[in-house]
């Protein structure tokens, strides 16, 4: 394609605001990036950055409290040429979306309407634009199915989303978001809650049909990994607004803005993010041990099993991992070794103690060495419940300490301390802080009832880079301060390669490999295992691909 050619969508200026109740946010300011036809343009930023509000200002479907203050974007598409989005009347907008321009939304779980088969999701788009023939439209959903590879077409069409991993269903969303060969396709995020080898499928599949159809692909994403090996062209969002944009290359591999220079520093595929001390692991005195650990669900021929003949040690004052993709026994295996779970055999010690065995009293007191910190920390944390009440409720309920109000509240004051938050965060609601902030909260209600051992839960996975980083530096901090032990559970490897001493890979259940953590990335034996590692995007930098 040459300079010249027209880009197939062009945004100039672009600000949008939001009416809220405190009065007029903006939310994005300036921007200006274009998407040319069978290229990749990826927005990137954080959380709030903005680049989700301009993906919907492009698909007009702005929330009903926003709009787009000034600016232009324009769509240069085959059939009717040169179009301007800003103010374009709503019938209008139902020709173009679907025909022209197709939306892969992030989360595969609510996007599908559960009571309706995959089948008829996909064709809601073909019906709206002239494929009145039931015959036409079967045919083309199963073509769909079979282009972005889900076998068995005529029967899957009939099944519904819950009948689905999670993988197959981002797949029918891109099926459906290409019924009608769109021009454009504005992908957003819609990989971020995949596991990677998932992720790595779905996103050689939106390659594979970019390099064959010609269109154009808006790439919203806050992994910069990811917009490496896969874009273009790169833009850059901060605040709502561009901090550098340019030719993929030359804006990640010779970053102009420190913003920019920031968020590659805190990507844990491109460089060391946590000092960790050299511990002798193979001669450290073991606080875990795991023996035959087995997990069934069910009953009879059934039964389904989660976890089969694990067995595992981790040496006090480390971090073992727990590596694999959804379904592999991962939070299984952690809700045992924390007590949450009997299994249907095998043996779990915690410092002597055999866990399995634990009831009553026993295991309360139990629950007070050991902790778990869990994904979600708004889904763990009640909303009703001030910081402050929720870091006091473990001193109540373990009897700790002088019981007086005064005595909880220095407790409390000296938790939020701990992890960097400041003892006024006390008095607020869980809603009042940041996705960061309140994954501080919960560590530091593990932490409150001076745990030994820690289960982490992929308690990083959800966070942007920046706040990534700076829990993976405390949680280091920490360890070294405290003494603590992780188990670590996570399916971003290149998380677990930063954070952890040794690593179990899980497959179906089953233990694949096990060993010292740069043992297994630098010399993987299991072709599994191998394929993890292979899947983890940002081969373009880390590689040397780029010259930086």
């Amino acid at each position: 394609m040459t300079a010249e050619t027209s880009p197939l969508l062009s945004i100039r200026d672009l600000s949008v605001q939001y009416r809220t109740r405190q009065g007029t946010v903006d939310a994005v300011s300036g921007v200006s990036f274009d998407v040319r036809a069978g290229e990749v343009t990826a927005v990137v930023g954080e959380s709030g950055s903005g680049k989700t509000t301009v993906a919907q200002s492009v698909i007009g479907l702005l929330a009903s409290n926003g709009s787009i203050a000034s600016g232009t974007i324009t769509l240069n598409e085959r059939r009717l040429g040169t179009t301007e989005l800003v103010g374009l009347p709503e019938r209008r907008w139902r020709d173009l979306r679907g025909r022209c321009i197709g939306l892969i939304p992030q989360d595969p779980g609510n996007s599908l309407n559960p009571v309706q088969s995959v089948g008829k999701s996909i064709s809601e788009s073909l019906r709206i634009h002239g494929r009145p023939s039931r015959a036409e439209v079967h045919d083309r959903v199963h073509a769909l199915l079979e282009q972005v590879g889900i076998d068995d077409p005529i029967k899957r069409a009939k099944q519904f989303p819950h009948e689905f991993s999670g993988g197959m269903r981002q797949r029918v969303l891109i099926a459906a978001a290409l019924a009608n060969d769109p021009e454009l396709i504005i992908a957003d995020e819609p990989t971020s809650a995949l596991d990677v080898t998932v992720q790595r499928t779905v996103l050689d599949l939106i390659d594979k049909l970019r390099e064959e159809t010609g269109t154009g692909v808006l790439f919203i994403t806050h992994d910069l990994a990811v917009a490496a090996d896969r874009a273009d062209s790169v833009v850059v969002m901060r605040g709502g607004e561009v901090q550098e944009s340019g030719p993929a290359a030359q804006v990640l591999a010779q970053p102009a803005s420190a913003y920019t220079r920031q968020l590659m520093a805190d990507a844990p595929s491109f460089g060391k993010l946590v000092e960790r001390e050299s511990i002798a692991v193979a001669s450290g005195t073991p606080l875990i041990e795991v023996r035959e650990l087995r997990q069934e669900f069910g009953r009879g021929a059934d039964a389904f099993v989660a976890v089969d003949g694990l067995s595992f040690s981790v040496a006090r004052g480390t971090t073992h991992a727990l590596v694999g993709e959804s379904g592999s026994g991962k939070t299984t295996t952690g809700r045992a070794i924390a007590g949450f779970a009997a299994p249907t055999s095998g043996s779990v010690r915690v410092d002597g103690v055999e866990v399995t065995e634990l009831r009553g009293a026993k295991l309360r007191e139990y629950r007070r060495t050991t902790q778990m910190v869990y994904q979600n920390p708004y889904g763990s944390l009640d909303p009703r419940h001030s910081i402050g009440q929720t870091l006091a409720e473990p001193l109540k309920n373990f009897g700790i300490g002088a019981g007086t109000r005064a005595d909880r509240a220095q407790r409390v004051a000296q938790a939020l301390e701990v992890v960097s938050l400041p003892a006024e965060f006390a008095q607020r609601r869980p809603r009042e802080l940041s996705g960061g902030q309140r994954q501080r909260v919960a560590i530091a209600r593990a932490l409150i009832v001076e745990p030994e051992l820690v289960v982490l839960d992929e308690a990083v996975s959800a966070l942007d880079v920046t706040v990534q980083a700076q829990i993976l530096r405390l949680l280091a901090r920490l360890q070294r301060d405290l003494g603590l032990t992780y188990v670590f559970i996570s399916h971003d490897l290149a998380v677990v390669r930063q954070i952890s001493d040794t690593v179990t890979v899980l497959q179906r259940g089953a233990q694949v490999e096990h060993g010292l953590t740069e043992d297994v990335f630098s010399n993987a034996q299991h072709p599994y295992t191998q394929r993890l590692i292979d899947a983890i995007p940002g081969a373009s930098l880390s590689s040397g691909h780029w010259v930086i």
